[in-house]
């Protein structure tokens, strides 16, 4: 069975077109890839009302999974963390073993990497470790630790990056917030992330194909596409046309979801097969008809 996923993209600058949502896009490839299917990409300003709304819409369609990006730094006007907590009526509470985990995870690696670490960085690293075996926690990291009651902290392998999440599990739906800096959304996934999407798939296997045809319009191509997917529910057909349609013509792709790569791949082949024999059938007749009207013009 094929998993739902949705995706929301927070931040200012995504809205006014400042920076590209590459986190939603890279997102939604690994996701296809693995099996999911991505139900809906939603960019939203960082405001927590409305990151509380579109969180609580996007719980009540009851997907698979959902993940927001964006809006987890440890200042004030970052409100994913808020918004997210109101959009499931969760409080936010200080976390003490996530707390614990920051410290413990900057020291860890203060210890096996420490010539990696800039003076300036190591200098700040043992001024906080210090500060926390006196009970005291700088405010960032406080915030940082500050997240919705039921939630546990995800983390960037390498602490110097700054980036964490968080997941939880909401009324069956599995809610992941990842930070906005795209280097920090991908290490988070490999370590944290994959492993739900993998989980959620159950292995399914994704699988797509591409058929590029010259010499027909989309038009003409629209209703072939339609019967092959009536007939192959399984397959998806998405059409698209190249730079120069004349020269380069039309893009199929061909893509499905399946328990095994041996299933998915019946179920292309058969779709591909069919569709290339409808497109074969077409020209033979436009072929036909051409040759018809020459020989009607060359009698009269």
């Amino acid at each position: 069975m094929v998993q739902n996923l949705e995706i929301i993209s927070i931040g200012e600058e995504l809205l006014r077109g400042k920076i590209s949502n590459v986190n939603a896009r890279w997102l939604a490839k690994r996701a296809t890839t693995l099996g999911l299917h991505v139900d809906r990409i939603i960019t939203v300003a960082d405001d927590a009302e409305v990151i509380s709304s579109v969180v609580r819409e996007a719980v009540r369609r009851k997907p698979r999974l959902v993940i927001t990006t964006g809006g987890l730094g440890p200042t004030s006007d970052d409100k994913t963390m808020e918004g997210i907590a109101k959009g499931i009526g969760h409080d936010l509470e200080l976390n003490e073993l996530g707390l614990r985990k920051i410290v413990e995870r900057w020291q860890a690696q203060l210890q096996a990497r420490e010539s990696e670490f800039s003076e300036q960085d190591v200098k700040r690293i043992k001024q906080m470790l210090a500060d926390q075996e006196r009970g005291e926690y700088s405010p960032y990291i406080l915030r940082w630790a500050t997240i919705p009651k039921g939630s546990r902290i995800i983390f960037h392998p390498d602490v110097r990056s700054g980036g964490l999440g968080i997941t939880m599990e909401v009324e069956g739906v599995t809610l992941i917030a990842l930070p906005g800096v795209p280097q920090q959304v991908k290490a988070i996934f490999r370590e944290w992330v994959l492993p739900l999407f993998s989980a959620a798939t159950d292995k399914v296997t994704f699988l797509e194909k591409s058929l590029n045809v010259k010499g027909i319009g989309e038009s003409r191509l629209s209703p072939l596409i339609d019967q092959v997917m009536v007939e192959n529910p399984q397959v998806y057909i998405k059409s698209r046309i190249k730079g120069d349609m004349i020269r380069e013509g039309i893009e199929l792709y061909l893509s499905t979801t399946a328990e095994n790569p041996r299933k998915a791949e019946n179920y292309l082949d058969k779709a591909l097969t069919q569709i290339a024999e409808l497109i074969r059938e077409m020209r033979a007749r436009a072929h036909s008809l051409n040759q018809q009207r020459l020989f009607d013009g060359e009698k009269q």
